[in-house]
């Protein structure tokens, strides 16, 4: 039910919540013109979601109440359910899930099937998982037609060019987790798939590790590889050394991870429906084949109570969770489901994830350091208290709605445990665009920096700086603008003298807290999580291999479902690889040019210069460019490693335009800005700064070679860096550009995530 914009609620949004509903969620018309407000965005969710309740007997007034009651949630940013349902609930497309795990049979019909749906769902704004476990391992004869089987690896790569191939609604771009399990023949390839970071790029992926191949970790055993299809014994591995390279390629690049399956199946409410042998994109919802997510969060910071000492409102946070399993339990039965399949599962065990985000600012206005025992403690108190209410609404809702259909067949039954309405109930998600819109902290993370610049492209400083800190450092008289430069610089507070060192210790940010306690942390949400927990465990770039198998290990020893880890600026890669030789005394002059015709220098016989190697998002590109005799640049050539056809068609046209240009006198600052900025879909990140295109690219070497209009050779010219692209570099977890603003992407909650504009590959 609308109500007139006059009588909407005005919220209190930051620019970059604004900026994000109106870049992805806001309704737009044919011509891409927004027509919709924040306040009635949320009013068609509320209004669409609420309808539900008339399949149980709900009266009109009733209903009204109930959508008041969502609507004012929503607004007061207290609680947001998952993208999905904010883009698509109240609309035609009506597909609210986040999430979904499809099976992978070990068949051509099954894997091309597989390949259909996950486009058919990436199409309608969700992210897809898959176990490959029960695929014939590589070199397999297939007795139907005497070839041999590629593998779980090569079939991944066909699910990954279907995911590029499908924009999800016009707003995400699809996301999968690939699992198999540690016991499969290919699982050295599999480890390894991503190891140069440029395959399968559209994935996640995790090893399914069972408890006995943990045991013959720590006892220093071989066991055995199994082929799915024959069910026998193929080979035998030192599990050791299978753990040790896990760690490795971790270590590298962040990935795998790792995910503890009997443990997942060990709390499977419904065994009898098979299996659990995937998860979503980010680990955190195990699901069996065919169910789907539906998931919201809980925002901590608005729970508190109090004008100065703050404490933990009790009652608000019961009233809010309450709330938030009937928002969540309704939009079961709103979403129109992508495949009869998925409709069917998931109204049969009417699984919901509730989870919480802004943890860190919590604790901050709780005055209690994110890496302590007390902070430890209240995790603990606050999810046992989340999964205990949200429980007791289960079972309210199923005694007027019924249990969910499979409840008969769950694990409920054996211990006369009161009828519930929903097979699960918590998760602990990815937030990083609902707490964007919320203007939080994400998930349970701590904080990823104090201040840092918001839009690398724009040419002012543009400085974010955490709400909670600038309003204690205004009040306490220690904020600066200088301050925040330098804290944006050198990415923590704790080498700033003008901040008090209680402040220190409260505002900590990802590389100041040990990856004991980031585990700590997640083992303690674990313990009163239903599913699962995404988190990201920081380490910083000096951090060893010992280092990651030890978090692994304790992950595995507190009773987490799966770990993710990263190492700040594995994936960084050097952008500009030139050799140093001494400084040319070049001549600066430009020739003299005829204003009435502008004619390109001949060609001399011989000419000399550099190659310069630039790593971009599509490739290797090579820049040579070459002097005149009188050591003034004269031509250019671009090419791109293995490139054919169009690529290098295009690159070839660049090059010899930029040549004409040189010869022809054009300035080398002018040619520069022609070329720099422009952007593909396939940017990418190196300690140089970042690279958005090929001609951005050629614009960058041109720009360091001949800023002046000389040749320059030292390689300390190649390091210069903006003071944004070096304040940014500060950032905690930065992996990549993001291709929609050109801002950080940074790896959080085992997830990548732009904080500037909210794109999110989960």
């Amino acid at each position: 039910m609308q109500v007139k914009e006059n009588n909407a609620k005005k919220l209190n949004i930051s620019e970059n919540c604004l900026k994000v509903l109106e870049k992805r969620y806001l309704k737009k018309d044919k011509n891409g013109k927004i027509i919709e407000t924040p306040e009635e965005m949320f009013r068609r969710v509320a209004s669409g979601i609420a309808e539900a309740d008339k399949l149980y007997g709900s009266t009109d007034i009733e209903i009204k109440l109930t959508e008041e009651n969502f609507y004012n949630m929503m607004t007061n940013f207290e609680f947001m359910p998952n993208s999905p349902t904010l883009m698509n609930a109240g609309k035609e497309l009506g597909q609210l899930s986040a999430c979904f795990v499809l099976p992978v049979g070990d068949s051509m019909d099954s894997i091309f099937d597989a390949i259909k749906n996950t486009a058919l769902i990436h199409k309608s704004g969700g992210g897809t998982g898959f176990s490959f476990s029960s695929l014939r391992p590589k070199n397999s004869v297939v007795r139907s037609t005497g070839g041999v089987s590629s593998g779980p690896v090569s079939f991944m790569k066909v699910f990954n060019a279907a995911t590029q191939a499908v924009k999800q609604g016009g707003t995400r771009r699809g996301a999968n987790m690939g699992i198999l399990r540690v016991d499969h023949p290919d699982i050295l390839e599999f480890i390894q798939c991503k190891e140069n970071d440029k395959d399968i790029t559209n994935f996640n992926i995790s090893i399914a590790i069972k408890e006995d191949f943990m045991e013959k970790v720590i006892k220093d055993k071989e066991y055995s590889l199994i082929d799915p299809h024959t069910k026998k014994v193929t080979g035998m591995l030192k599990a050791k050394d299978v753990f040790e390279l896990i760690v490795e390629m971790a270590w590298k690049n962040g990935e795998p991870g790792v995910v503890f399956i009997d443990r997942i199946n060990k709390y499977n409410p419904t065994p009898s429906l098979g299996e659990v042998e995937s998860t979503n994109p980010c680990g955190e919802q195990p699901l069996l084949p065919f169910e789907s997510c539906n998931l919201g969060s809980i925002n901590l910071s608005r729970i508190l109570r109090g004008n100065g000492k703050k404490d933990i409102d009790w009652d608000k946070l019961k009233r809010i969770v309450h709330l938030g399993v009937h928002f969540l339990d309704n939009v079961i039965d709103m979403n129109k489901f992508p495949l009869d399949e998925i409709r069917d599962m998931t109204r049969r065990n009417r699984k919901i994830g509730l989870g919480v985000m802004g943890w860190a600012d919590m604790l901050i206005q709780l005055e209690i350091l994110y890496n302590s025992d007390e902070a430890v403690e209240i995790a603990e108190k606050i999810m046992g208290f989340i999964d205990s209410e949200a429980k007791v609404k289960s079972e309210e809702l199923a005694m007027t709605r019924g249990a969910f259909p499979s409840y008969n067949e769950s694990v409920f039954t054996e211990d006369s445990s009161r009828p519930r309405r929903n097979a699960t109930l918590t998760t602990i998600a990815p937030t990083g665009t609902i707490s964007i819109i919320s203007n939080v902290s994400s998930g349970i993370e701590p904080l990823f920096a104090i201040s840092y610049y918001r839009n690398v492209m724009d040419n002012d400083k543009l400085i974010e700086v955490n709400p909670l800190f600038e309003e204690i450092a205004k009040r306490e008289g220690f904020y600066s603008r200088n301050m925040m430069e330098e804290i944006a610089e050198k990415g923590s507070l704790k080498d700033i003298k003008e901040v008090p060192e209680k402040y220190k210790k409260i505002f900590v940010t990802s590389h100041d807290i040990a990856p004991l306690w980031h585990i700590r942390m997640q083992a303690a949400f674990q313990n009163h999580t239903d599913n699962a927990v995404s988190k990201t465990v920081n380490f910083p770039h000096d951090a060893g291999k010992e280092d990651v198998k030890e978090v692994y290990m304790l992950a595995y020893k507190l009773g987490c479902k799966g770990v993710t880890i990263y190492r700040d600026g594995s994936r960084e890669e050097q952008v500009l690889n030139i050799s140093n030789s001494k400084k040319n005394d070049l001549k600066t002059e430009n020739p003299v040019r005829d204003k009435k015709h502008v004619a390109p220098r001949p060609r001399p016989v011989v000419t000399t210069g550099t190659t310069s190697k630039v790593t971009t998002g599509c490739g290797n590109l090579y820049v040579t460019i070459n002097v005149d005799d009188n050591n003034m640049p004269f031509e250019v050539f671009v090419q791109m490693g293995k490139s054919g056809g169009c690529a290098a068609s295009q690159l070839e046209a660049v090059a010899r335009l930029v040549s004409l240009a040189l010869r022809s006198g054009v300035e080398n600052k002018k040619i520069i800005d022609q070329l720099k900025g422009i952007r593909c879909p396939s940017p990418s990140w190196g300690k140089s700064g970042r690279i958005f295109s090929c001609a951005d690219a050629v614009a960058r070497v041109l720009e360091l070679r001949l800023g002046n209009g000389q040749m320059h050779h030292k390689e300390e010219d190649l390091e210069h860096r903006s003071p944004h692209t070096m304040m940014e570099d500060k950032l905690a977890n930065v992996v990549g550009v993001c291709p929609d603003c050109g801002a950080a992407l940074r790896h959080e909650e085992g997830c990548v995530v732009c904080r500037s504009c909210g794109y999110s590959k989960c």
